[in-house]
């Protein structure tokens, strides 16, 4: 009794790792509190401070990442066990395809088959496809901050407004003038082929009780989303989505449709050496006021261990941690999101983004999962060789700014 009582007070929860996480931070908050007095008594900060603000603020990170995989992992669907009598004719042909490559039942599902052949695999039941992209959504942070939508076709095209369209008061007898035309521009999202090739081994394949779909899933995921992360912030567009730091960058001042507006530090490859919040604080006004209540910053975890350390002139740290599951840390009052893709700090790099992303940025899903199965290649596994089209790129030029380490 005493051994389970201790394995059930072991600290594997997500409420421990918050205390955990608030605790370091206060740790924190003092000993760069006492590297501060150093630098303002000294104009010089200790060895010994330097190295230990710099090792809890890595304990920091490294207790935010794991925050974040035990909130993701709470998340994840739990694996059920197919019950006799309660799984469709369409799950049952397509677990015969993926457990022993049986194509026959697939062939006589039109729901299945369309558009697929042996050789070209077989497009994936909705389930399937949507436990997918379930996952998909947690595991990737564009997906959980930017507008996803599904379509039916590799090349959707959206109708923007750029602004234009008048209004005016009339009463219920006066004339009514001719408002003046809004300015539209219709902007495509190709969708192109993202893909993964997961392997798994025949006994897995032959046991009744794995769920394969879980299991095909969860293998795709870490893969798929890595993958549309990278290509949403720094893509090309090329076979890809494009990111959005891949448009042509101008003065926030200057900008103009179709380009991303940022506003300087001032400082080459660094915040300002005096004053390093004001940089920020242009940042959160450059977009309009109507984007400002949905806005978060958009930074890297190393960006984050810099910005963590600044105050503002009531000698308040301007960074704070989340005080809940799944609550994310805030920057001057605004949510951020950490996204590995982005830049470092360095001469002339975009290292913070800040603005409505749901409104900015547009993600597009092709409906339809493909798998071809391959028990050929990879002897004695069996490969799954699983594809999904995906498209993205910004919406919005209005939306969201950034942030250029640069005198201008």
């Amino acid at each position: 009794m005493k051994k389970e009582t201790k394995m059930a007070t072991m600290p594997s929860s997500i409420g421990y790792e918050i205390d955990e996480f608030r605790s370091a931070f206060e740790a924190f908050k003092d000993a760069n509190d006492q590297r501060l007095a150093e630098i303002e008594k000294k104009q010089t900060a200790d060895v010994l401070s330097l190295e230990k603000v710099d090792r809890i603020d890595r304990s920091l990170t490294e207790q935010k990442a794991a925050m974040d995989r035990l909130s993701l992992s709470q998340q994840r669907p739990v694996l059920e066990t197919p019950m006799s009598g309660m799984v469709s004719e369409s799950k049952q042909a397509w677990g015969q395809y993926m457990r022993h490559g049986d194509v026959g039942k697939l062939l006589e599902s039109k729901q299945l088959s369309a558009g697929s052949n042996p050789d070209g695999g077989f497009v994936a039941p909705d389930e399937t496809a949507q436990h997918i992209t379930r996952l998909l959504q947690d595991a990737s942070p564009m997906r959980q901050i930017a507008e996803v939508r599904q379509v039916g076709s590799s090349n959707f095209k959206k109708p923007i407004s750029r602004g234009g369209a008048s209004a005016g008061w009339t009463s219920e007898t006066a004339a009514r003038p001719e408002t003046q035309t809004p300015t539209l521009d219709l902007i495509a999202f190709p969708a192109a082929e993202l893909y993964a090739m997961p392997a798994a081994t025949q006994a897995l394949l032959d046991d009744s009780f794995a769920d394969i779909d879980q299991w095909l899933a969860s293998e795709v995921q870490d893969v798929f989303a890595a993958q549309e992360t990278t290509a949403f912030v720094n893509g090309d567009g090329l076979g890809k989505p494009k990111g959005f730091l891949s448009y042509t960058n101008t003065a926030d001042a200057t900008q103009q449709w179709g380009e991303m507006g940022y506003v300087a530090t001032g400082v080459s490859g660094a915040f300002a050496g005096t004053d390093p919040i004001d940089s920020l604080i242009d940042l959160v006004y450059a977009p309009k006021a109507i984007y400002r209540p949905g806005a978060r910053f958009v930074m890297n975890r190393s960006t984050v261990s810099a910005v963590r350390k600044f105050k503002d002139i009531d000698g308040n740290y301007i960074w704070q941690p989340g005080t809940q599951a799944g609550q994310p840390s805030t920057l001057l009052g605004y949510e951020v999101t950490e996204i590995e893709e982005m830049p470092d700090i360095a001469a002339n790099s975009f290292a913070i983004a800040f603005g409505d992303f749901k409104r900015g940025y547009l993600i597009v899903d092709r409906a339809g999962v493909r798998v071809v199965r391959d028990p050929y290649s990879s002897k004695p596994f069996v490969l799954f060789y699983t594809t999904k089209k995906i498209g993205g790129g910004v919406q919005d030029f209005n939306a969201v700014k950034l942030l250029k380490f640069a005198i201008s």
